[in-house]
C-alpha cells in the first residue's frame, strides 16, 4: 500500500523561472568587470569631485547608459506578473517528431528526425527536467505513490547527515520516500517512489544528501527547492544506460510536456535543434 502525506510544510520562496534570468543565474565576469570600469563615464563618476562632470564627448556613452537604465526599469515592472509572463515565454511546443526513427548515440544522447531537421537530446538533462517538474508539483500537494521495500535497508549515518536526513524526512516522505528512525543514528528506508528502481536504496540515500549539501552553500534557493534539485539530478538517467525505444519515445514526450521543456532547472540544455536549411548551409547546399 503507497504511502504519502500531501501537506506541505516547507514553501517555495523563488519562482524557478526567475532563477534562469541571466541577472540571477550567471555571475559577473572579469571580462563585463573590465568592460565596465573601464569606460570613461565609469572613470568620471569614480574621480573625487568629478561626479557632475560630463565630458561633451561622452554623451553617447551616457545616452547607452540610459538606454541600460531605461531597460532595467522595463523589465522590474514586468517582474510583477513574472510567474505568467516567464512561463509562457518557455511553453514551447513539441516538433513534430518521427517517432519511428529515435537513436541513442553513445547511451547519452537521443537523436530524433522531425519534419523540419533532427532534434538532439541529452538523456539526463531531459530526465533532470521532467522530474524536477514533477517533485515540484507533488511538492505542492501532487502526491507521489511510495513503493514498500521487501526488504528494508539500514542506513547509519555521520553525526551532521543525521542531523541533515532528519530535518527533511518530512519534505521526502511528500515526495514518494518512507524513511524511520531506528536507534541514534541510524534509519530504515521503508519505501521509495514507486518509479525509482529498488537496490540499494541506503548508497541512493547518501548521494542524496551529499547533493543536497552541495546546494547548501545558495542562499537563494529555499531548503525545498534545494531537496528538489537534489532529486532530480539524483534519480535521472545517467550517461551510458541504453534505452529501448519505448524508453526514448516516453523520455521525449514527457519533456515537451513540461512547463520549461528546453533547459534543466540550473539551466543546461535538454536538447538543441538543428534545422534542415542550416544543416545544407553547413554542407554548402
Amino acid at each position: 500500500m503507497a504511502q504519502f502525506s500531501i501537506t506541505p510544510t516547507l514553501d517555495f520562496d523563488l519562482d524557478p523561472a526567475i532563477q534562469q534570468l541571466d541577472a540571477v543565474s550567471k555571475p559577473f565576469t572579469a571580462e563585463q568587470k573590465y568592460q565596465a570600469s573601464s569606460s570613461s563615464l565609469y572613470q568620471t563618476f569614480t574621480q573625487k569631485h568629478a561626479a557632475h562632470k560630463i565630458d561633451p564627448q561622452q554623451k553617447s556613452e551616457l545616452k547607452h547608459w540610459r538606454e541600460k537604465a531605461g531597460s532595467s526599469e522595463s523589465l522590474a515592472g514586468s517582474q510583477q506578473s513574472a510567474s505568467t509572463t516567464v512561463q509562457s515565454s518557455f511553453n514551447v511546443q513539441q516538433p513534430a517528431i518521427n517517432e519511428s526513427d529515435f537513436t541513442q548515440l553513445h547511451n547519452t544522447y537521443i537523436l530524433a528526425s522531425t519534419n523540419k531537421g533532427m532534434l538532439l537530446i541529452h538523456q539526463q538533462n531531459a530526465h533532470e527536467r521532467v522530474l524536477y517538474e514533477k517533485y515540484l508539483a507533488a511538492a505542492d500537494g501532487k502526491a507521489i505513490a511510495t513503493q514498500r521495500s521487501l526488504f528494508p535497508s539500514t542506513l547509519q549515518l555521520s553525526l551532521q547527515d543525521t542531523i541533515l536526513l532528519q530535518d527533511i524526512t518530512t519534505d521526502l516522505h511528500q515526495l514518494g520516500y518512507h524513511i524511520e528512525p531506528f536507534g541514534k543514528d541510524t534509519f530504515v528506508i521503508q519505501g521509495t517512489p514507486a518509479d525509482v528502481d529498488q537496490g540499494n536504496e541506503s548508497r541512493a540515500i547518501e548521494l542524496l544528501l551529499e547533493q543536497f549539501k552541495h546546494y547548501s552553500s545558495d542562499l537563494k534557493f529555499s531548503r525545498r527547492e534545494k531537496l528538489i534539485r537534489s532529486l532530480a539530478k539524483q534519480h535521472s538517467i545517467k550517461p551510458g544506460r541504453s534505452l529501448t525505444q519505448k524508453e526514448m519515445k516516453q523520455l521525449v514526450d514527457d519533456l515537451f510536456n513540461c512547463t520549461q521543456p528546453n533547459a534543466t532547472s540550473n539551466g543546461f540544455p535538454t536538447y538543441m535543434e538543428l534545422k534542415k536549411d542550416e544543416l545544407e548551409k553547413m554542407f554548402g547546399r
